[in-house]
């Protein structure tokens, strides 16, 4: 029986099947998130901002797509939920910015508004989480531990969250911790990123 090959994002590697695509884009992107920890660089950016996301991403999967750190030109949905349309996307963001970020509450409704914007066409939820930590840090002292977040009850809150954010809240609540430069619960929370959309055959510290 012939194989059908699932044709790929168009990226700079010119792979063409989806299954390698996503192979070579986690060990790619996680190794960059390595780098990411240990040079700094997303420090030169105030915490909240989209310019901190933006630059996150495109660090991540710049190697792989033209279209990183870059805001999307596509409309997409998951399921039955649209994200922000493309013609509302840049005014969506502008308005996510100026949200309030003092309080754990605050800064998850921004977390969860910036779900919905979902600004790129690709690695969105692996870039905001990095980007969520780095604004608990700056704010409050803590980050997630995400390996305490369980991947189905997350992936369930986020999917309520556009009309119920308690859940997410709760959840990610209950997982805050105040190793906050650690690296081994940076690394761990890598990898458990990654494992929420299905990337999980490399180990972030064996990379």
């Amino acid at each position: 029986m012939e194989r059908r090959t699932i044709m790929a994002l168009e990226n700079k590697l010119n792979i063409t099947d989806s299954a390698e695509l996503a192979r070579m884009e986690e060990k790619i992107s996680k190794k960059k998130a390595v780098e990411l920890f240990e040079n700094r660089y997303v420090d030169q950016y105030k915490p909240g901002t989209f310019q901190m996301l933006a630059a996150i991403h495109k660090y991540l999967f710049d190697e792989i797509y033209d279209f990183a750190g870059k805001i999307r030109t596509v409309n997409m949905a998951k399921g039955n939920f649209r994200f922000a349309p493309v013609m509302y996307l840049e005014v969506a963001i502008e308005n996510i910015e100026k949200m309030p970020q003092t309080t754990f509450d605050e800064i998850i409704e921004k977390y969860v508004e910036m779900n919905i914007a979902h600004p790129f066409r690709e690695g969105n939820g692996r870039s905001t989480r990095i980007w969520l930590d780095l604004l608990l840090k700056e704010e409050l002292n803590v980050v997630v531990d995400w390996s305490l977040v369980d991947k189905e009850d997350y992936l369930l809150a986020m999917e309520r969250s556009p009309i119920k954010d308690i859940e997410i809240k709760h959840l990610l609540k209950k997982a805050l911790t105040d190793k906050v430069n650690d690296r081994e619960m940076y690394m761990k929370g890598i990898d458990h990123s990654y494992y929420y959309e299905g990337y999980a055959v490399y180990k972030t510290e064996e990379l």
